[in-house]
């Protein structure tokens, strides 16, 4: 049987890079947008939990100087008069009172940390939802440039 005559190995190495598609380079512009929504969301996010922090401090100040009048007015209202059974029952009073004042107050510090928590969570969220759906869409296209038939 004669040897077939080998093709020549550039003719070879041609054809092989004709049948190999490189991914296409995905829209820089579609990408540069989408970093600049990252950045913008988390800029976002982080202006809301220090405005949320700002409001916890403010509050927690108010807090602070509603119990040191409170605590002035008991001083006062101890040193009045009256018999020992009398000054204890008006000391227990204030003590229930200032204890019921303590659990709103902290409830309330609570509350405005987990509402600024989440909000600035849900706006994340909502970003890396857009984020994954930009990422969907570039692939799509990309999946479609590569199945175009190569340009002579």
């Amino acid at each position: 049987m004669p040897d077939e005559p080998k093709p020549a190995p550039e003719k070879d190495l041609m054809r092989l890079l004709s049948d190999f598609r490189l991914p296409t380079m995905p829209d820089v512009e579609s990408l540069a947008a989408a970093q600049r929504r990252n950045f913008e969301a988390l800029s976002a996010a982080n202006r809301i939990a220090l405005e949320g922090a700002q409001t916890v401090a403010r509050r927690h100040m108010e807090i602070l100087q509603q119990s040191m009048t409170e605590m002035t007015d008991a001083v006062r209202s101890a040193s009045v008069t009256g018999s020992p059974q009398d000054k204890a029952a008006s000391q227990a009073e204030m003590l229930k009172a200032s204890y019921a004042r303590a659990v709103n107050n902290i409830q309330e510090l609570a509350d405005l940390i987990q509402k600024s928590n989440s909000e600035a969570l849900a706006l994340l969220n909502r970003r890396f939802a857009e984020a994954m759906d930009e990422v969907k869409g570039l692939i799509a296209k990309s999946g479609d440039n590569n199945n175009r038939p190569p340009q002579a």
